[in-house]
């Protein structure tokens, strides 16, 4: 069976990218060696690998994938240092009425 990859990466800048790839191995040594001139990473390297999650099935790594780049910069990092019980409170806005 397949295995398909969601993964984070910190940029130099501390940002951070998320990609999909089935093989995480290469896809993160192209990152690391800027293959791809055009690519996000590719000025803001040097990048580390912060995050990665395993998948079966290609679709579901897919909308994994699109989830998480809509996330913001502290529910990333709640991601990244599993502190899996912050994400539902990051996901609701803060609404003041002042």
């Amino acid at each position: 069976m397949k295995t398909y990859y969601v993964y984070i990466l910190k940029c130099s800048d501390d940002t951070y990218y998320t990609g999909f790839t089935s093989n995480l191995e290469k896809r993160h040594f192209e990152h690391k060696t800027g293959k791809h001139k055009d690519s996000y990473t590719y000025s803001r390297r040097p990048i580390n690998l912060v995050f990665y999650a395993e998948f079966t099935d290609p679709n579901m790594a897919i909308a994994t994938e699109k989830q998480i780049k809509k996330w913001s910069k502290v529910k990333k990092e709640a991601l990244i240092n599993n502190e899996f019980e912050k994400l539902p409170n990051l996901s609701k806005k803060n609404f003041n009425s002042n």
